[in-house]
């Protein structure tokens, strides 16, 4: 078994790795409970509230901080003991599901308590993203199986949004959406014993006198503009963000008001995400080599704006639960690309900034675009709003194919160097 794992064919060659395999392990779990917490959390918002603008509101407030963090995050990253500082955060997390939790069970729940809540959870949430980010080279023994592991990564959780909302449509339509976070509460019990298990080795002594934050943020900046496959992903991943995957933060409109559904409904759809990004990310971890990923990305881009503009146009639950599944795989493939190739040329004493940037490009810019969305969806309605983010994205992607060689060329000569 262990030499099936360690060959360069083995879709699960990245667990040969023991630390990657406690840690994959136990954020398994964990993701379970996150993915039914924020099934519940949306339903929640919106059977309070009755408002799409709230839905994004609350999507604003809970990653927003992420836009102004993350590059505060990565500094840190790359000073402090990344294991450290992930069980912090997932005991941290913990403690705010549990909170929420309560505040159902005794039927104290208010909007205001949402947000307060939500702001909370962005702010720690900065840190953790970045965090597990960073992280996952130091889990890997070997540098050529750091792309199998971000998409084994990217199964996980994948399989936690295809299984996680199917529990939580069920468990909120018996008893509430109380035990929804009252399990993912108890789900981090799994990733914090697993992070207290891994070995990693000792981070090397800070120098004596190192720069400034601000100037560590300037570097890691400075870094990130002028090598220009590390430019141009971020930048592809922002707008991407900003006009893309808000699509998510409109799943129960869709469920309710377009589908005429319920929060089993909703269940189904989000679950139909999952399930193209879990073909996704299985494409991906067979992947060999990160040459060609690329190319992956943008066609990515391409066939989540397709799949949006099919759904608008359709509005019937059947036939789109196939093209949610298209934009599942775009989303996923969009992330995990970049992502891949980013972690296989950027430098090592970099990495945790460069890397809170990627986490800035989607934990920082998809609450602006879930803002955006759901102002627009309160004056034109969801299937508008689809097609007009679906088109952005067509637009997009079909300008990006004119890097695409510079991008192939320097792609090749920064992972030679790194």
């Amino acid at each position: 078994m262990r030499g099936l794992l360690k060959t360069s064919g083995s879709i699960l060659r990245a667990f040969a790795s023991r630390n990657y395999r406690l840690y994959w392990s136990g954020q398994a779990v964990s993701l379970l409970g996150t993915w039914m917490q924020r099934v519940a959390m949306g339903w929640l918002v919106y059977r309070l509230t009755d408002s799409a603008f709230m839905l994004g509101v609350v999507e604003f407030v809970s990653q927003i901080p992420a836009f102004f963090l993350a590059p505060v995050a990565g500094v840190y990253l790359d000073r402090w003991d990344r294991r450290r500082m992930l069980i912090a955060t997932q005991v941290l997390l913990m403690a705010q599901a549990l909170v929420m939790a309560l505040l159902i069970f005794f039927g104290w729940i208010h909007i205001i308590h949402i947000l307060v809540l939500s702001v909370l959870f962005g702010l720690i949430n900065a840190f953790d993203q970045a965090g597990r980010q960073a992280f996952v080279k130091d889990l890997i023994l070997r540098r050529e199986d750091i792309g199998n592991a971000i998409a084994l990564n990217s199964t996980m959780f994948n399989a936690g949004r295809l299984i996680g909302p199917s529990i939580a449509g069920i468990t909120i339509a018996l008893v509430g959406e109380g035990w929804c976070f009252l399990i993912n509460a108890l789900s981090f019990v799994a990733i914090i014993i697993a992070l207290l298990r891994i070995r990693t080795a000792a981070a090397p002594a800070p120098p004596t006198l190192r720069p400034s934050v601000i100037s560590s943020m300037r570097e890691g900046l400075a870094y990130s503009w002028h090598v220009f496959p590390i430019r141009l992903i971020l930048l592809a991943l922002a707008l991407f963000s900003l006009i893309g995957l808000p699509f998510t933060v409109l799943l129960p409109v869709l469920a309710r008001d377009v589908f005429h559904g319920n929060a089993a409904t909703l269940g189904f759809i989000t679950a139909s995400t999952g399930i193209g990004a879990l073909y996704g990310a299985w494409y991906l971890a067979r992947r060999r080599t990160v040459i060609g990923l690329e190319r992956v990305m943008i066609a990515a881009i391409l066939s989540a704006g397709v799949a949006l503009v099919l759904v608008a146009l359709v509005q019937r639950l059947y036939p789109s639960l196939l093209f949610i599944v298209c934009a599942g795989f775009g989303l996923m493939a969009v992330y995990s690309s970049g992502n891949t190739i980013l972690q296989t040329i950027v430098a090592d004493d970099k990495r945790g900034r460069v890397l809170a940037l990627y986490t800035m490009t989607y934990q920082g810019m998809a609450p602006l675009g879930g803002l955006l969305a759901g102002l627009i969806t309160r004056h034109i309605g969801a299937p508008a709003t689809l097609f007009i983010s679906g088109s952005l994205l067509l637009a997009s992607g079909l300008f990006l194919i004119r890097y695409l060689k510079r991008m192939r060329f320097s792609i090749r000569h920064h992972r030679a160097f790194s």
